[in-house]
């Protein structure tokens, strides 16, 4: 028998109050172990996808199933990344990854043993006593995936969590993001606005529409993990990155109004 996926939508739709569909219809499907990244024009609908199988906004219609269940009972599976750090300015790099597995009801010797562990999987365990203030971009952005990380999710979601960030420094999360998958076989569904970044992190890549928002493409990525600086440099990943540059200009354009 085939193995049921991980995460499930079933004709999703979403609109926010009498205001025009921003989902129409979105059927798609992860199995443990997918790297989803998610890409189109800005207003596709995106990053309301991530918050619907998250459960952090509510169905119009449709269904959503994360391990098997409503997002809400699986909740304890998932994790999410936001754009923003969003760390807290008066504790530790430490003290920041434990706030989920506090909230969780997890002791203080248990929470700080999970901490350091995941600091040392996103290259900060000689970091933990520092401020958020004291932190560079890159650095913030690691102690946000490893509180994340600390809960051992099977899903991470990642609303495009190194868009602020220069190339160089995005690049090398990137390779990191990867690397750390390889210790914590998670399920990831990524929302970036760059092409390059989704066809290096990705097996499958999900290009959106607007107006209303809906599945234009599905592509799926050959290379094999892991990947790397070598990845970026080989004929195949270019050959690819501008095969999907063109098929997504070719979706931002149909969205464009027409003008008489």
């Amino acid at each position: 028998m085939p193995t049921p996926p991980l995460v499930e939508l079933r004709d999703v739709t979403k609109r926010f109050g009498a205001g025009p569909v921003v989902l129409d219809r979105i059927n798609l499907t992860a199995g443990e172990g997918d790297f989803v990244s998610l890409i189109g024009p800005s207003g596709c609908g995106k990053s309301t996808l991530l918050r619907l199988i998250a459960g952090l906004t509510p169905l119009t219609d449709g269904g959503v199933t994360v391990c098997h269940q409503t997002p809400d009972q699986a909740a304890a599976e998932l994790a999410f990344v936001f754009q923003e750090p969003t760390l807290l300015p008066w504790l530790t790099v430490t003290h920041n990854v434990g706030v989920p597995l506090q909230l969780r009801g997890i002791g203080r010797e248990q929470r700080l043993a999970i901490s350091r562990r995941v600091l040392e999987l996103v290259r900060l365990g000689d970091r933990g006593a520092a401020y958020p203030r004291q932190l560079s971009g890159g650095q913030k952005m690691r102690v946000s995936i490893a509180r994340a990380l600390s809960l051992s999710p099977k899903l991470l979601l990642l609303d495009e969590p190194f868009g602020a960030l220069d190339e160089m420094t995005r690049e090398h999360l990137n390779e990191e993001l990867l690397a750390i998958r390889e210790h914590q076989a998670w399920t990831a569904f990524f929302v970036t606005h760059s092409v390059a970044e989704a066809v290096f992190l990705s097996n499958r890549i999900v290009v959106m529409a607007a107006k209303p928002g809906r599945i234009h493409a599905e592509i799926a990525v050959p290379f094999a993990y892991p990947r790397t600086e070598a990845t970026r440099l080989s004929r195949e990943y270019l050959d690819l990155v501008a095969e999907v540059s063109r098929l997504l200009r070719s979706v931002e354009e149909a969205s464009q109004p027409v003008h008489a």
